[in-house]
């Protein structure tokens, strides 16, 4: 009920002054003369604004959108679509006595929006029965004829404005949006950027207020704010109706979901509106979202699906299924197991985005947004195929001496990117420049190629060393391509701008105090060490000890402050140098690893000293989690890699749209290393596979959180959505409805790949309400208490059992299947050279077995007692392969 009433006759309908409201879930402040919201704080933690209310001041002018805005696009038969919009040009609304204790405020929106339009729209604030926010909009058609609504959008403004603020202060105050859009299925998570504390959940008020788009808003960008910079994004609009955008700005695209409108008949009236809920904590989501009454899917694995694997979808709702269809029409086949859960295959001739549309007996609709790939291997076989033709760079005269190497590629001309004005994009370095040749690497590592293995070593040995890397030097260039006419013949395309910043010069692009440009160079040495350790006769220039010691030299160097500028921050796939360190250990190379080991603890106690260590080089990023999760973690150092958790699970979701799924909120880097330049939420860029690396790794140590497991692995299998059917990798697909479409350059994809292959898995855990479950394989239980786990994942080369807390791995080759039996404690596991369907990849002879245990589940011990004979070697047991498959019995 109202606490405090003020009136004000503020002429842009924004002020000073508000409306309080108490209610059971919230306490609320609308601006009064607006009666747009201005303050939302739930009653569990009331020092939290999910709204950012200490800037409205700075966002009072029109143009500047907030939730209690409305816009609508309309049409009389025959005529072209008419756009009203209450943020245009505020004046205050008028306001009508509340006619019940539900109703909080009530209003006629007719003086902010334009005289004589055939629309008259009221709006009303209230609360539902289980003390929930309501905001609903009334509009009635006031013509003699019919009107037809082809846009009907609420602004959505909640507090993702980092600007003026210090990371302690963006961290304590902000808070994140996630759409999951899906009709009556749809709502919105917002998240606190901690991660940590009460989430908001945004749903259809009922079944007519679909959730169809989530559209842009445009602002003025110049303001003090920065509205669509690095530090304020901007804000979206959730949009009930489409068509009128679907026929006009997004006619070229295929949209989420069919583009509708509503018919209003003269006279006719009809409401939308949305619904505010309390999640006490963000894994508490999906069940906010229930009590609500609407939809729920959930999918399992997720909503990634390669041609090879089933997945699961579980429906909750309380209304049976009537239909499921898809588009393109039977590119997912749906089998009932139970009422509301179904076992789905997908099409082995279907590619790409699918809706799937689940029509209740109660004509509520529900969408669901899939993506079907082909097999991973043969995915990730296909992109180092591509890479190693198509990206393929021999020119001996370029001038910049980029060839041999794999460089940036513009899909849109099929051609290499040998020209930018962001010098690094055709440089070589950088995460848009060493991307390609990155994938390149870590895809050899996983799955070696005698062909792709050449390419990469003459990459190293005519090109890195000399150029990427000075002469007799550990340090990376930041670009090897740059712009300067006077010191060149080379023929600099007149079309290209070379006036901006990112146009360097011989000196600006040979600087090497850029840290995170070591990551790149020292994997490569890594993935080049792991080949030559177990394939040698595919490495002819050197041996597996000198890519080793290329690799740690590369780490040492860049770790010396006085050498570059980053090295107290997380850095984009470090994870990386854990494997090396891991290495270094087991060859016995024991000072090296001692110096690894003082270097990265140095800099994980920096991190636990502290409030907020996700420092980089953006005012606020996503990038430093990853590698202050992995080496907080490593040294036990638990309240940040716990704290660290949180932070990544405020940022990435789970919802059921294979875009947002597993999403590591990202938004800038298409300006560095995208074709089309522009602020926008990307989808699966590298943010996707990087993130996911601490989230499983925290479910394998965990392994009751199968919600870390479920985002984790969402955000390990976006990288592979990003490789088209002829191997091309994009660095992120767009998603502004005006375009959805992948980015034309390769771009920055190869951290993405990285943190794919570092992730890569079949994670098998057994939930009480999911079920037995397999996240990267396919599983099989029987009725003696066996289970059988065939890994379906890129790699195929790690499987962790969440029933024993262990992870088995395997170095080279690949683990063909796994069978336990929890009652004896037995595994066994069966082991071959290569993975068969793939032709390319060489056989292993040999390889190490290694099992980790990871948590302690039941009375299951730590020792593992492996098949008598087989010996011990660089921290695991060897296993001949030379003989083809290959099975050894574990028992605990």
């Amino acid at each position: 009920m109202p606490i405090l009433k003020i009136s004000s006759d503020d002429d842009l309908g924004l002020s000073s002054e508000y409306l309080s409201f108490s209610t059971p879930n919230f306490n609320v402040k609308l601006v009064t003369a607006s009666q747009t919201l201005a303050s939302l704080s739930p009653k569990i933690n009331t020092s939290f604004d999910f709204s950012p209310f200490d800037l409205l001041s700075k966002r009072s002018a029109n143009g500047n959108y907030h939730i209690g805005d409305i816009v609508v696009r309309y049409r009389s038969t025959g005529q072209s679509w008419t756009n009203i919009n209450t943020a245009t040009k505020r004046s205050p609304v008028i306001s009508f006595k509340e006619n019940d204790n539900a109703t909080l405020a009530i209003s006629n929106l007719s003086p902010t929006l334009p005289s004589n339009i055939p629309l008259n729209i009221t709006r009303a604030w209230g609360t539902t029965s289980s003390g929930d926010l309501s905001l609903t909009f009334h509009l009635h058609n006031t013509a003699s004829h019919s009107l037809e609504i082809g846009g009907l959008g609420f602004p959505i403004e909640f507090n993702s404005i980092f600007t003026t603020r210090t990371a302690a202060e963006t961290e304590a105050k902000c808070s994140l949006t996630d759409p999951n859009i899906g009709l009556s299925g749809g709502y919105l998570r917002v998240t606190p950027l901690a991660g940590a504390g009460a989430s908001l959940v945004v749903t259809p008020i009922d079944a007519n207020t679909t959730f169809e788009g989530w559209r842009f808003l445009t602002e003025d960008t110049n303001t003090a704010l920065g509205y669509q910079s690095q530090t304020f994004e901007g804000f979206y609009s959730w949009e009930v109706k489409t068509l009128g955008y679907v026929e006009q700005e997004w006619n070229a695209t295929t949209p989420w979901n069919e583009g509708t409108s509503k018919v209003l008949a003269a006279g006719e009236e009809v409401l939308y509106g949305l619904r505010f809920s309390v999640a006490e904590n963000i894994r508490e989501i999906e069940d906010a979202v229930k009590e609500t009454g609407n939809p729920l899917a959930i999918g399992v694995p997720g909503y990634i699906i390669p041609s090879d694997m089933t997945a699961k979808l579980y429906l909750q709702y309380n209304s049976s299924v009537s239909t499921i269809s898809t588009s393109p029409p039977n590119a997912i086949n749906f089998t009932l197991l139970a009422p509301g859960i179904y076992t789905l295959t997908s099409s082995s001739s279907t590619f790409g985005r699918v809706r799937v549309l689940v029509t209740y007996t109660n004509n509520v609709t529900h969408s669901i947004s899939y993506y079907l790939t082909a097999p991973l291997p043969l995915t990730i076989s296909q992109l180092g195929n591509f890479l190693a033709t198509k990206q393929h760079f021999t020119n001996a005269s370029d001038p910049f001496h980029r060839g041999p190497s794999i460089i940036t590629y513009d899909r849109s001309v099929n051609a290499p990117v040998l020209q930018d004005q962001r010098v690094w994009i055709a440089g070589l370095s950088d995460e848009g420049g060493a991307g390609s040749w990155l994938a390149a690497a870590m895809k050899i590592s996983a799955q070696p190629s005698a062909a792709e293995v050449s390419i990469l070593e003459d990459f190293v040995h005519l090109t890195v060393l000399g150029t990427l890397q000075p002469p007799n030097s550990s340090a990376v260039r930041k670009s090897v391509f740059w712009y300067q006419p006077n010191a060149t013949s080379y023929s600099y395309s007149k079309a290209i701008d070379w006036s901006t910043w990112e146009s360097w010069d011989i000196a600006d692009a040979y600087a090497t105090d850029r840290t995170y440009d070591y990551v790149h160079v020292s994997a490569l040495y890594w993935a080049l060490y792991r080949v030559a350790r177990y394939y040698p006769e595919l490495t002819t220039r050197a041996s597996w000890e000198w890519y080793l010691s290329q690799s740690y030299n590369t780490v040492v160097y860049a770790l010396n402050p006085s050498n570059t500028g980053y090295t107290s921050v997380g850095l984009m796939g470090e994870t990386v140098w854990g494997s090396l360190l891991s290495d270094l250990k087991n060859e016995n190379l024991t000072s090296q690893a001692n110096i690894l080991n003082g270097l990265m603890k140095n800099r994980a106690l920096v991190w636990a000293s502290e409030e907020v260590p996700y420092g980089s080089e953006m005012a606020w990023d996503s990038t430093g989690q990853e590698g202050i999760y992995y080496w907080s973690n490593y040294f036990n150092l638990t309240s940040t890699a716990n704290k660290t958790i949180n932070s990544v699970l405020g940022y990435m979701p789970t919802v059921s749209h294979w875009g947002w799924n597993g999403n590591a909120r990202r938004y800038w880097d298409f300006l560095y290393a995208g074709k089309l330049e522009r602020i926008e939420r990307q989808i699966h860029h590298y943010g996707s596979g990087l993130n996911a690396l601490p989230l499983l790794r925290h479910f394998q140590e965990n392994p009751e959180d199968i919600y870390s497991l479920r985002v984790g692995y969402g955000g390990n299998m976006g990288p592979m959505t990003n490789i088209d059917q002829e191997g091309f990798a994009s660095a992120a697909f767009h998603s502004w409805p005006d375009t959805l479409a992948w980015d034309a350059y390769s771009g920055d994809y190869g951290p993405n790949f990285l943190g794919h292959v570092l992730g890569a898995g079949t994670y098998v855990y057994e939930d009480p309400s999911l079920g037995l479950v397999a996240f990267g394989g396919e599983v099989e239980s029987y009725e003696n208490g066996m289970v059988v786990v065939l890994p379906k994942d890129a790699v195929r080369r790690m499987v962790y059992l969440a029933v024993f807390g262990t992870q088995v791995s395997v170095d080279a080759g690949n683990i063909e299947m796994v069978t336990y039996s929890e009652k004896t404690g037995s595994v066994e596991v069966q082991m071959a050279p290569s993975i068969a369907s793939i032709p390319s990849m060489e056989a292993a002879k040999s390889t190490i077995l290694r099992v980790e245990k990871m948590a302690q589940v039941g009375s299951i011990g730590n020792a593992a007692v492996v098949t008598p004979g087989l010996g011990t070697a660089r921290g695991g047991w060897m296993v001949d392969l030379s003989n083809s498959t290959v099975s050894v019995e574990l028992r605990f």
